[in-house]
């Protein structure tokens, strides 16, 4: 299992108006400190953590924050509206379109998928498959 995922910025207040245009929709809280943000599903008392959490932090080095080449972060969201809808806000919070929601040939009939890249240049993609939902061959 997947604990957490930390990508690198340089900028927080960009990082954040990027991320908190997706990420609280999708369930996602928010704790800023001076380490950066750190998102998180909520727990309900005494229960275990629904992972994975996921960190946007300056690297630990000092040096400048990088992508990571073939890296990315994919999210799932409940339907293609909301898709389509947060793929929308992240590009208006400073993101970069990296292929508009639909679906793609290469993947399952109810995948449907579109990415981004942060403001620092990380990938990012927002995807729902429920099979309830029309299908790219319906």
């Amino acid at each position: 299992m997947i604990s957490y995922v930390t990508v690198g910025a340089d900028d927080m207040a960009r990082a954040k108006r990027f991320y908190t245009a997706f990420l609280p929709a999708l369930g996602y809280g928010l704790e800023e400190g001076p380490e950066g943000l750190s998102f998180a599903l909520p727990v309900a008392e005494g229960a275990r953590p629904v992972y994975p959490d996921f960190y946007v932090k300056p690297p630990f080095d000092g040096q400048g924050a990088s992508v990571g080449n073939g890296a990315m972060v994919a999210f799932e969201a409940s339907r293609q509206s909301e898709v389509h809808a947060l793929h929308a806000a992240a590009v208006a919070a400073g993101g970069t379109d990296e292929g508009p929601p639909g679906f793609r040939a290469s993947y399952g009939a109810h995948f449907y998928v579109g990415y981004l890249r942060d403001p620092q240049g990380n990938k990012v993609a927002l995807f729902s498959s429920d099979p309830s939902e029309p299908g790219r061959d319906d």
